[in-house]
């Protein structure tokens, strides 16, 4: 249940005691457990693997606003950046979405205010869950990786696959040979490594260098210019911006790891700047997940 109290501290005394007493008679929604979502004056609702369960609980704005507080340790302002992208990480990967009244200065988002709605996305480690996608990844002749593209809808996986790709390329695979490569992550929205104050909360690898909180195309950039890395990752790319610094990658002779949203080739041809890296078999493999 750690992962779960990493989250139920940040609730208001009520409604911890709700969660606590329904999560300590029942181990199942605890272990099926993967979003918590409050909407003002609405029943408070989580996601499971199968299903979805109904608290009979109307959460207050008040206390929408005062979980707000805690996540912002009582300091919004330190925190706009985030709250203006529409989430907050806390320890242990966990992001925290939010929705509310967008504050729109020269076309960008400079403040959300009235926070309406809240969704704890749970963030777990499965070591080991990357073993079949990384028969596809692995260049064993060459002793090295294919730039791959990881495809998945939402909620499926693609981001702890990844993180576990990741750290076995990082720590080397003894039983192939395979030695660790140095790694660079651009983990932008924080849920790969899960960055706390300069430390990783998930393990990333031994070889593997972090920079978040900045766009794939700068952090990619920066990773190249300064820490020499053999391997690229980042989630979720979709962007001509993206799609940029991944060129100025892979061009730079460093190997790429990517995830997106999709759910066939269809939905990789429907964005025509990744379909060119496959085209161009600058991407070697597309792993389904």
């Amino acid at each position: 249940m750690k992962d779960i109290d990493e989250i139920l501290r940040y609730f208001p005394n009520k409604i911890y005691e709700i969660f606590f007493n329904l999560f300590k008679e029942n181990d199942k929604i605890v272990n099926e457990l993967q979003e918590i979502r409050m909407r003002t004056n609405r029943p408070i609702l989580l996601k499971l693997r199968e299903r979805d369960l109904i608290l009979q609980y109307n959460i207050s704005q008040a206390e929408i606003l005062q979980i707000l507080e805690r996540l912002c340790e009582n300091s919004i302002y330190a925190y706009k950046n985030q709250i203006c992208e529409g989430f907050i990480t806390i320890k242990g990967g966990h992001r925290i979405g939010l929705t509310g009244s967008c504050v729109i200065e020269n076309e960008k988002i400079t403040n959300i205010k009235y926070i309406s709605s809240l969704n704890f996305r749970i963030a777990r480690e499965i070591l080991n869950c990357s073993t079949r996608v990384l028969r596809e990844i692995i260049d064993i002749e060459n002793k090295s990786i294919y730039n791959t593209i990881i495809v998945a809808p939402p909620g499926k996986g693609k981001t702890t696959v990844l993180r576990d790709v990741i750290r076995r390329l990082s720590n080397g695979i003894e039983e192939i040979n395979f030695r660790g490569k140095i790694c660079g992550v651009v983990d932008e929205r924080g849920e790969i490594a899960a960055m706390y104050k300069g430390v990783p909360q998930n393990d990333v690898g031994i070889r593997t260098d972090i920079i978040e909180n900045v766009s794939k195309n700068q952090g990619i950039h920066m990773l190249v210019r300064t820490m020499s890395p053999e391997i690229i990752a980042c989630d979720e790319i979709g962007s001509k911006e993206d799609v940029d610094a991944i060129h100025y990658a892979l061009y730079s002779g460093v190997k790429g790891i990517f995830t997106m949203h999709g759910r066939s080739v269809e939905d990789i041809k429907n964005n025509k700047q990744i379909y060119e890296l496959i085209e161009n078999r600058e991407i070697q493999k597309v792993v389904f997940l």
